[in-house]
């Protein structure tokens, strides 16, 4: 009884009303209340604040929420493949990532990904806060190995990636081109700050020496395709994947400085919790998108 009235409380809580909820789950809304007040009930405290504009989650309610929405959205998902043959993958799958990840990995094989698997609902969830697979509901992840837990399955994804200090021919006109971490204070520095707020510190390595390089400049950005185009303007100095600004090296709209420094970072893995059984639809994801 109490696995439904959680099921009925998240809907209300995504949904931000009862009426909402109940037409998602195909319900009376009399049927919503009464499981919700059931379950505050039961619990002797306070899941939902209601108004007459909104219906939020308390405090108490967030709590709960934070720790039942991954199982039930395992439930969900287990559901929605129920009777599926592993030469037949489908229902949700959840994968966080950063846009950069979205933009590079995933984007450019798309279609084919979804023209193979057109059973699998893939929620892509962009972010450069690093979220708990199973408290946020998420079946895997996209991120740098570098960055990664020891305790989750990491599949690699692409190869290596390497940084690199740019800037535009007309910047270097006026500003001389660094050679060492020392020379960037007296340089703009195009900086990024993530969606956690904290502003990347560069990191540079040259014959063993490690560096964390905290830049100053007149400008924060919040993903690196607009730090690029405003050093394609001339704002300042970038640090950005090689990837990223190929074209524009080789047309010589963006010039590389201290390529020494500028060291290969672990490319992006695509990782999972161990202790998970691998669903058919997550085996079809990593399958498909592991480098080859």
């Amino acid at each position: 009884m109490q696995l439904s009235q959680l099921v009925v409380f998240a809907a209300v809580a995504e949904t931000g009303g009862f009426r909402a909820a109940a037409d998602r789950l195909g319900v009376a809304p009399s049927a919503v209340s009464h499981a919700v007040a059931a379950l505050e009930d039961s619990l002797g405290v306070r899941l939902l604040a209601r108004t007459t504009r909104s219906t939020r989650p308390t405090e108490e309610g967030e709590r709960l929420l934070a720790r039942v929405s991954g199982p039930l959205a395992e439930i969900a998902g287990g559901l929605a493949e129920a009777g599926q043959g592993p030469g037949d993958p489908g229902g949700p799958l959840r994968i966080t990532l950063p846009l950069l990840a979205a933009e590079e990995v995933i984007m450019p094989r798309l279609r084919d990904f979804q023209t193979r698997y057109p059973k699998i609902e893939l929620d892509l969830r962009v972010s450069d806060v690093f979220q708990d697979l199973v408290e946020s509901g998420c079946d895997a992840g996209l991120r740098l190995g570098e960055s990664l837990e020891a305790d989750m399955i990491a599949v690699r994804a692409t190869g290596p990636r390497r940084g690199v200090i740019v800037a535009s021919p007309g910047y270097f006109r006026a500003h001389p081109p660094p050679e060492t971490p020392a020379e960037l204070t007296a340089h703009n520095c195009i900086r990024r700050r993530f969606d956690s707020g904290r502003i990347y510190r560069w990191e540079l390595e040259h014959a063993g020496r490690a560096l964390s390089v905290e830049v100053r400049g007149n400008l924060i950005l919040p993903q690196q395709r607009l730090i690029r185009q405003a050093a394609r303007d001339g704002l300042g100095l970038a640090f950005l994947f090689e990837d990223a600004v190929a074209d524009d090296l080789r047309a010589g709209r963006l010039i590389a400085v201290m390529r020494e420094w500028c060291p290969p970072f672990d490319g992006f893995h695509i990782y999972y919790p161990s202790r998970r059984q691998m669903r058919p639809a997550l085996r079809a994801f990593v399958d498909f998108y592991r480098l080859r």
